[in-house]
């Protein structure tokens, strides 16, 4: 571009807004929580992304760049791809070369703080208000009420819909195993994190030895390209799991979702819906998306614009440009921190 065309970014603008939306305290197997910290970052020119995105990586290099630098870095990438598109009157779907007219989603909470009643009636709520056939819960932190609560959403969902669990990497890997075969007998069709997404070779190690149809998950913190590389060339998932938030923002995602490609393994998208969405759309062994219930719930709530499944399927607007959502500044301004 001409250097009388550009346009050089003259501040980026942050707010911070903490949001609780649970309806009562949540857990998963490792961890617990009460609110949900939402970080606005609202980026300036676009003209070039890959460069300004190789600048905020390069000057993380002495202070590191996994975590929230990470986390930093996305949410400005996000920012500049979404102004980018804007700027051409582009859906960002479209603008990155569509596949997929949509993208199926799953119903995902289930925490492990849900007494059963609730939990029941959560994973009906995913069912009926999307449509999808794939119902995810948080297990970890007691097996055999683990296996109660599965037991118990098996018998209370319709039949077509199937089970999904997330241990967190709550389990060694001796007990990983042993959880996958109790969850095969309950229909179950996915594993995520069965133990630490550090430790590949355990991954592995359930991918190999899990039983059908049980497939093993992991790769929400990736923070890199590299990570996601040196993951696949492991062979430690059945499904490779990318982050927009944390990965790189756009550029991070189109890169975990090459690799994916290049792999022949499946991509599933990480929380974060309505960011992933156009994302998914753009990307090849698209999955799913995970619709997670805190996150619906705040972008419900702050976003217009919010897609809403169909028969648990989900597209992006093609009448909205970038993103395809507008932050409800007003509404979030009671939640500011």
């Amino acid at each position: 571009m001409p250097p009388d065309e550009r346009l050089p970014i003259e501040r980026i603008q942050v707010s911070a807004y903490r949001n609780p939306v649970t309806d009562v305290p949540e857990s998963d197997g490792t961890l617990s929580w009460t609110a949900t910290t939402l970080v606005v970052v609202e980026g300036r020119d676009a003209a070039a992304v890959g460069a300004c995105h190789a600048a905020m990586r390069g000057t993380l290099r002495n202070d590191g760049r996994e975590g929230i630098a990470a986390m930093a870095v996305s949410a400005v990438d996000v920012a500049l791809w979404d102004l980018l598109a804007r700027r051409a009157d582009l859906p960002l779907g479209q603008m990155l070369g569509q596949m997929h007219e949509t993208v199926a989603v799953y119903g995902s909470g289930g925490f492990t703080s849900l007494d059963d009643d609730r939990l029941v009636e959560q994973a009906q709520g995913f069912v009926e208000d999307t449509g999808t056939g794939l119902v995810k819960i948080k297990i970890g932190r007691d097996t055999r009420h683990d296996v109660e609560r599965l037991d118990r959403l098996h018998h209370a969902l319709p039949h077509r819909v199937r089970l999904m669990v997330d241990a967190n990497g709550a389990y060694a890997r001796k007990p990983a195993l042993a959880m996958a075969e109790r969850c095969a007998d309950m229909g179950v069709v996915w594993f995520e994190e069965p133990v630490s997404s550090d430790d590949l070779a355990g991954l592995a190690l359930l991918v190999g030895r899990a039983p059908t149809p049980v497939e093993i998950a992991a790769g929400e913190y990736g923070w890199d390209p590299g990570y996601f590389r040196r993951m696949l060339a492991a062979g430690a998932v059945d499904v490779l799991q990318a982050d927009a938030t944390r990965c790189g923002g756009v550029t991070g995602f189109l890169a975990a979702a090459a690799l994916a490609q290049a792999f022949e393994v499946p991509l599933s998208a990480h929380c974060a819906p309505s960011l992933h969405v156009p994302l998914m759309a753009a990307s090849a062994k698209a999955r799913h998306i995970e619709w997670f219930h805190d996150h619906v719930e705040i972008e419900r709530r702050l976003f217009d614009g919010f897609p809403r499944p169909i028969d648990g399927q989900v597209g992006f607007d093609r009448g909205r440009s970038g993103l395809g959502v507008a932050f409800k500044r007003q509404d979030a301004s009671r939640f500011a921190l």
